[in-house]
């Protein structure tokens, strides 16, 4: 009798444990390699505050999913008028912010127009640049009137810039971001960690993960371990390239090698001498052989580019001729541009190994044809700020994630410096049209510009290099968008 009250005790204990143990597997730890400065991402460039909030704690009228295409959000429907001047958005009903308080048109009015504000600090004003007005029609509807057609508008309006927020909270959502999402923020431990948990009060579908912890892990080594030891169960953008093929071998993990929107390139500060010379700015080009950085700081994952477009959209061309490797041509271009003896500059590289790396290899390329380029490192807060913010540089490396952002280039304000009223002309042209063929036309004509005047260095498309746990499902293969959408993520048995 005491054998077998010990094997029914024996078997109870087996199946708590075995609930306790599958319980657990409603949380997920996440590594990531860059800590966002804020959790804002309406006020806000760094592409790390939209891998933290983005679809987990924001939402927007519209939002992009996991193949880039764009799909219903806080707007359940959307209707279009004939001359494409016109959408009227029908909101979902019973939504509310994580704080309780409850959303409607007037939250939508009041963040289309905030960006629009001379105060403003959203990082990409250029997405609300079309609208003339925004009226609401009745508490759960929105009419935008925009000030003439623009094939981009529900795809700009899915991006983390145009996320909606409440008056309420706006101003704190730095360090307490609220929006509408299927998680709220539980805690930031500074340097370490963020972590999110389910919204229990959330209006679409529920989140099946209860907790999500995005843990930061700047360096290669330090993720690798971490992802062995099991200490985090998923790296969504893996930075140590160099092992990728020691999880390919091992059953436990999943590796996902997949496409992001994410041009890599050196920027150059064209207003500055000597990069204001369009032939200083050829001869770097020619001067830089892509396959040798990509098979050095990225082992070998990375497809190299010639202009600032993914290769995976359909109006894609391939220019990578156009600026091949050529250390004589460059020679002989700087020798054209006054600079035979070539000149000194500045590299400054922000943390990602794609940067850092890549760095020292075209400094050391670079003194081939005569340029010593000093390497100053920087911390990304530093880069945000001397860079991106100061336009305080001389050459640069970093990779562009956000979607669709051909247009940075004809931005007066934006760090490059660069100015060209042909591509700006080209731009204009583009937002204006919906037309597929046409699009297409003057996307390439755009590509062909950009790889003639060489702004900035077109080095590669960054890859996505996912690893994570066999039994997770629902993470993205491809980043569409600077994003961990975490909505559909689970665990299997």
């Amino acid at each position: 009798m005491n054998i077998w009250k010990s094997c029914l005790f024996g078997a109870a204990l087996a199946l708590l444990t075995s609930t306790a143990s599958f319980a657990a597997k409603t949380d997920l730890v996440l590594g990531i390699v860059l800590e966002p400065p804020h959790l804002d991402p309406t006020a806000g460039a760094a592409a790390a505050i939209d891998e933290i909030v983005y679809a987990n704690i924001f939402e927007g009228l519209t939002r992009i999913g996991p193949k880039g295409d764009v799909l219903p959000a806080l707007a359940e429907s959307w209707a279009q008028s004939e001359d494409g001047k016109t959408y009227t958005f029908k909101l979902h009903k019973d939504v509310k912010f994580q704080d309780g308080t409850a959303f409607d048109a007037e939250d939508v009015k009041f963040s289309l127009e905030r960006p629009r504000s001379d105060k403003s600090t959203n990082a990409q004003k250029g997405l609300f640049a079309a609208i003339d007005k925004v009226e609401i029609l009745d508490p759960l509807s929105v009419k935008v009137t925009l000030k003439q057609p623009n094939g981009d508008f529900l795809y700009n309006m899915a991006w983390g810039d145009a996320v909606i927020v409440a008056p309420e909270s706006a101003d704190t959502n730095k360090d307490k971001p609220v929006g509408t999402g299927p998680f709220k923020l539980d805690n930031w431990a500074k340097g370490s960690q963020i972590v999110i948990t389910k919204n229990p009060n959330y209006w679409g579908t529920p989140a099946t993960l209860e907790k999500a912890t995005f843990r930061i892990i700047p360096d290669p080594a330090a993720a690798t371990a971490a992802l062995l030891a099991g200490d985090v169960q998923a790296f969504p953008v893996f930075p140590s390239y160099e092992t990728i093929a020691q999880f390919q071998a091992d059953p436990r993990f999943k590796v996902v090698i997949g496409s992001t929107e994410g041009e890599t390139v050196m920027g150059l500060n064209n207003k500055k001498p000597p990069f204001d010379n369009p032939k200083v700015r050829q001869a770097i080009a020619h001067a830089i052989d892509r396959k040798t950085v990509i098979d050095g700081a990225m082992f070998g994952f990375g497809t190299p580019i010639g202009s600032f477009f993914p290769p995976h959209h359909a109006a894609y061309l391939d220019l990578t001729t156009q600026t091949a490797y050529d250390p004589e041509l460059a020679k002989k271009l700087l020798t054209e541009a006054g600079h035979p003896d070539g000149f000194k500059t500045t590299l400054k590289l922000p943390p990602p190994t794609y940067a850092r790396r890549g760095g020292e290899i075209i400094a050391a390329e670079l003194s081939e044809i005569g340029i010593e380029a000093e390497i100053i490192p920087v911390e990304w807060a530093q880069w945000l700020d001397q860079v991106f913010k100061n336009k305080d540089y001389d050459m640069t490396i970093v990779s562009h994630t956000e979607p669709n952002d051909l247009n940075i280039f004809s931005r007066d304000d934006y760090y490059f410096n660069y100015d060209s009223a042909p591509f700006k002309e080209l731009i204009k042209q583009i937002e204006a049209t919906s037309d597929g063929p046409k699009r297409t036309e003057l996307y390439q004509q755009a590509q062909k510009l950009l790889a003639t005047d060489e702004p900035a260095i077109f080095l590669f498309q960054l890859p996505k290099t996912g690893i994570w746990d066999s039994k997770i499902e629902g993470l993205w293969e491809n980043g569409p968008i600077q994003a961990n959408d975490l909505t559909a993520v689970k665990w299997t048995d």
